[in-house]
């Protein structure tokens, strides 16, 4: 059943410019999509996309111009930070009359309620009034609130962004399970690894209109390589391709198993980089060689033809192809960029260089399959290998004190 149908959203707001005219702007542009139950639902998009605006009519804090918004279930909502909070009310009766204002009776906010102190961590200052509280206290509390009064349906922004990484691993972990327990949860946020650890399905927005929807793997390489002129492939024509009087670059592409063309792969994938290019120079020993950069401009791996038969051989003129499998569990996550080149040795000549040809992005998932196993936090590494451990432990050994 879904919980969510929005059907032509549209929110438009009256602007004054500066010679006096009036005008209009469109927040949001007949946004139409659902949500299930089970579903947690990722929605990306830039500063003034209309991310917030959305939530705002599905919290029914602003009424929408026209289109409908029907939402099942009793909906808890976290927009800013300490939104429903009495800045002079203690955290115990804040937490009590959110709860109230969700529709709880008093023995359901009570069983509940140790439950919500323990996750918030906030046990010491409850008898204090919130608006002495640091932003981290009150989101921590709001969140914790917000996730274990049981609602059907949960609406997050961005307000994670106010934790340390230790809370916002239990945020994600709790909105985690509440979407395996059969809620629905819309999640709003910049935090495109967040978005893929965590959500089942997202949507774009670009201003105030809904550009995609579907997988997030494809939305998030919508989002992140929407502006890149080549996503995935690129071909050159024989008057612009890199090349000289040696050897001339064709085309370049990633693509998975069944050789259709990818713009995004998971960590836990292996993928192809192909090489299409000419050799027009009789008994020149050329080397091909794939350069994959992260969105740092860290080279993360290089490659060349060094486990093929011809290597280190001159080649025939001719056409050729080449391709090299990229194996699974290895890239991290983000996106990353291909760089193919042709060189000779003694003397060494760069015969072409194509310089981040093709962008791609690497998504991961926090199902226990890749190398990071359960664990949510950020990885600062530029690979990411699945490598085998082995962990004993030994009962006959000393603990130090």
């Amino acid at each position: 059943m879904n919980l969510i149908s929005v059907n032509g959203l549209t929110k438009q707001y009256p602007l004054v410019t500066r010679s006096g005219a009036k005008e209009t702007f469109l927040a949001l542009d007949d946004v139409s999509f659902e949500l299930a139950g089970g579903e947690v639902l990722g929605v990306l998009g830039g500063n003034g996309a209309g991310k917030s605006t959305l939530l705002k009519i599905l919290s029914r804090v602003i009424r929408p111009t026209s289109g409908r918004a029907t939402l099942r279930g009793r909906v808890g909502s976290l927009l800013e930070v300490g939104v429903g909070f009495h800045p002079d009310l203690t955290g115990r009766e804040n937490v009590f009359l959110s709860a109230a204002i969700l529709g709880l009776k008093d023995r359901e906010i009570r069983a509940c309620f140790d439950a919500i102190v323990d996750f918030s961590g906030v046990e010491a200052f409850l008898e204090t009034p919130v608006r002495v509280y640091s932003s981290g206290m009150y989101m921590r509390l709001a969140f914790a609130v917000a996730a274990h009064l049981q609602p059907e349906i949960l609406l997050i922004d961005e307000v994670l962004a106010v934790g340390d990484a230790n809370f916002q691993k239990k945020c994600l972990e709790r909105l985690r399970k509440l979407g395996q327990d059969g809620q629905g949860v819309l999640f709003v946020s910049h935090n495109t690894a967040a978005i893929a650890r965590l959500c089942t399905r997202a949507v774009l927005l670009d201003h105030g209109k809904l550009v995609c929807q579907g997988s997030v793997p494809d939305v998030m390489a919508n989002y992140l390589l929407g502006d890149s002129t080549y996503p995935g492939e690129r071909s050159w024509g024989s008057m612009d391709a890199p090349g000289d009087a040696v050897a001339r670059l064709i085309r370049i592409r990633v693509r998975d198993e069944f050789g259709q063309t990818r713009s995004s792969v998971a960590v836990g994938e292996a993928f192809d980089v192909d090489m299409e290019f000419e050799v027009f120079a009789e008994d020149v020993t050329l080397f091909p060689s794939v350069t994959i950069n992260n969105e740092w401009g860290t080279a993360v791996l290089w490659s060349t033809d060094s486990a093929t038969a011809n290597h280190g051989r001159p080649r025939r003129a001719g056409f050729y192809r080449a391709s090299v499998r990229i194996p699974r569990d290895l890239l991290a996550e983000g996106t990353m960029t291909v760089t193919a080149a042709m060189t000779s040795l003694a003397p060494k000549q760069e015969h072409f260089c194509a310089p981040d040809a093709v962008r791609f992005l690497v998504t991961d998932r926090v199902d226990g399959s890749t190398s990071r196993g359960v664990y949510t936090d950020y990885i600062n590494a530029v690979v990411r290998p699945k490598l085998d451990w082995c962990v004993e432990y030994d009962p006959s050994a000393p603990i130090s004190s």
